[in-house]
């Protein structure tokens, strides 16, 4: 009874959505600007194309005795799977994609929804995102934070042939250029000199891409750069490196936002962020037998909730979505460029090479399994322990 008037109270809640205020100050939506007086409508319709994952109740049991629904408790889970979501889109149908109601969707659309519904043989559904949770000390039903949930997906990215992402998440607030081309380049054309110089002179001029526009043996990257902006609250010197981090093209917003209470950012206006959020209990969605999925549910189609950028709790995590090496490449400028150009206190370090202090980075792979879908978690125990090594060693 008292979390079923929790779920009714963040439901209700939820109803009240502020509308944008009236002003010349761009905005800023994952890497593109809208101008509130001349493209207010494009700007709700790039906002309501984004995937909203929220809360939802009458799914089958986690591990099959535990929670049927995730309302209190999965809220980061959540913000999790959309920034994921928002790179799948851009690996299948480009950050330009959008979406209107009733209009029939390509199918690599629905295929990419499929990937999150909440049923336990779906790949990065909450069953098995709240399952993995627990090689990283969460209990199923624990709150998850930024870095937690990004190691999580880069587990769970592993048994994922069909999108094939190198998913890297940073440490100790360093990016690491060297590591993240060589989990990038597959071994067989990494490992050949001709293809280094090839594979140079491309990166420098952004040409040679072959005829499905990636750079060949490129397997795009989802870049996650868990942050801690401050001790109780973000400091305000971070705050404009912050900002440009969603201009840029490769953005795929933020994970954040108060204890305990996660949000989606996906960009901002002035010194407000603006988010999506996951704190609306909906009931659980299936897949149609013909593949689709009444998606009407996973899209936010109201105005979404701002807040002031002060009010952000310090510890967050930066996405990043790079199809192409070239896209990587150009981040790494703008890097340069917009973020570490500050004299003061930076919000991360962009490094050429692998520290030597640093025990070597190896490129993570799939662990050998014949097993699918909610069992693919017992068979990660190796993983963890090699992870855990590694955290020790890096101490």
């Amino acid at each position: 009874s008292v979390l079923s008037r929790y779920e009714n109270q963040i439901t209700i809640l939820s109803d009240y959505l502020e509308e944008f205020p009236e002003t010349d100050e761009p905005v800023w939506i994952l890497g593109r600007q809208h101008h509130l007086n001349t493209d207010k409508s494009k700007l709700l319709l790039d906002i309501s194309a984004r995937l909203w994952f929220t809360y939802r109740r009458k799914f089958s049991p986690i591990g099959g005795t535990g929670p049927s629904s995730d309302a209190g408790w999965g809220c980061m889970l959540r913000c999790g799977q959309m920034m994921l979501a928002q790179a799948l889109i851009c690996r299948h149908l480009g950050r330009d994609w959008q979406w209107e109601k009733h209009k029939k969707q390509p199918e690599e659309y629905h295929r990419i929804l499929r990937c999150f519904l909440d049923r336990k043989d779906c790949c990065y559904s909450i069953h098995q995102m709240a399952q993995m949770g627990v090689g990283e000390g969460k209990s199923i039903g624990e709150w998850f934070g930024p870095n937690t949930v990004a190691q999580v997906l880069k587990k769970l990215a592993l048994f994922d042939e069909w999108n094939s992402l190198a998913v890297y998440v940073s440490m100790d607030n360093t990016v690491v250029i060297e590591d993240i081309k060589k989990m990038c380049w597959s071994p067989a054309q990494s490992s050949s000199v001709a293809h280094s110089s090839a594979h140079l002179h491309r990166s420098a001029l952004g040409q040679n891409k072959n005829t499905a526009g990636l750079c060949p043996g490129w397997k795009p990257l989802l870049l996650i750069i868990p942050l801690r902006l401050g001790i109780n609250h973000i400091n305000p010197v971070y705050i404009d490196a912050f900002k440009e981090c969603f201009k840029m093209p490769q953005s795929l917003g933020a994970l954040g936002g108060k204890p305990n209470n996660a949000y989606y950012f996906i960009g901002f206006l002035g010194n407000e962020l603006i988010y999506l959020d996951p704190h609306t209990t909906q009931s659980f969605v299936d897949s149609e037998e013909n593949g689709t999925v009444d998606d009407e549910s996973f899209h936010c189609q109201q105005a979404p909730h701002r807040m002031k950028i002060m009010n952000l709790d310090p510890s967050v995590a930066l996405g990043f979505f790079c199809k192409e090496e070239c896209d990587f490449d150009n981040w790494c400028s703008l890097v340069q460029k917009e973020i570490l150009k500050q004299q003061s206190l930076r919000m991360f370090e962009l490094v050429q090479k692998h520290p030597p202090h640093w025990p070597p980075f190896i490129p993570p792979t799939k662990p050998e399994v014949t097993t699918t879908g909610a069992e693919l978690i017992e068979s990660t125990d190796k993983l963890f322990e090699l992870e855990e090594e590694f955290e020790i060693l890096s101490v």
